[in-house]
């Protein structure tokens, strides 16, 4: 079995698209580069959508899921790098996995069984990478931050025409400097706001915060 017939065979499609979502967030992360917009900042304004303090070891309300979340370390490092590391060791121990079966038995194994194998195998390396990670980086990018916080802040409309029930894109700075994306809606019924716009942030319902038009007398940020 050739290499392209290993990645295109359909028991390894889910580590073939896992490999390729690595690639797609790549160019992404290049586009928004240039047109402004953050996939990387919005991931960690959604995951976990409960507030993880990390000093306290509390994971909030989000239970066994926002506990699984804190196991492999999620707002200690930014959720972009978590979600690439995963993919990558994912797609790649099913490949290797896969590869090794067929170069000693001549066959692969179900897709299901392959899957499940490489989660256990690569969780704990995602885990064990994100911790290293956690250790090196600078110390204002793994303070976690309460996004409860951010009521009462300036922030600006970064992408898309803010309307009720048509969310868009938000951007602010944090007390250390580093930037969040959020989707934001106005506050009242009947506003709208569009790229460019500043914004206060009134309230938080879930993921999503409401918002007014930002006056000078009503400035907030330092």
């Amino acid at each position: 079995m050739t290499v392209i017939e290993l990645f295109l065979a359909p028991e390894n499609i889910a580590f073939s698209v896992a490999l390729g979502l690595v690639i797609a967030i790549g160019v992404l992360e290049g586009i928004g580069a240039v047109v402004g917009f953050a996939l990387s900042g919005l991931l960690d304004s959604i995951f976990p959508e409960a507030d993880i303090d990390l000093d306290a070891g509390d994971v909030g309300d989000s239970g066994a899921f926002g506990e699984f979340l804190s196991w492999l370390r999620f707002r200690e490092v930014p959720v972009i790098v978590i979600m690439i590391a995963f993919l990558t060791a994912f797609g790649l121990t099913g490949i290797v996995f896969q590869g090794v079966l067929a170069a000693i038995l001549g066959s692969t194994v179900n897709g299901f069984v392959a899957s499940i194998s490489s989660l256990l195998i690569c969780l704990p390396v995602v885990r064990f990478f994100a911790g290293v990670l956690a250790k090196i980086m600078p110390k204002d990018e793994t303070s976690a931050v309460k996004t409860d916080s951010f009521v009462g802040h300036s922030a600006k409309v970064v992408l898309g025409t803010m309307g009720r029930g048509n969310p868009a894109q938000i951007k602010l700075a944090d007390q250390f400097g580093q930037d969040h994306y959020f989707m934001a809606e106005p506050d009242m019924d009947d506003a709208s706001f569009n790229q460019g716009d500043d914004v206060i942030i009134v309230r938080k319902e879930q993921a999503l915060f409401y918002v007014i038009a930002n006056t000078k007398e009503f400035m907030t940020d330092d």
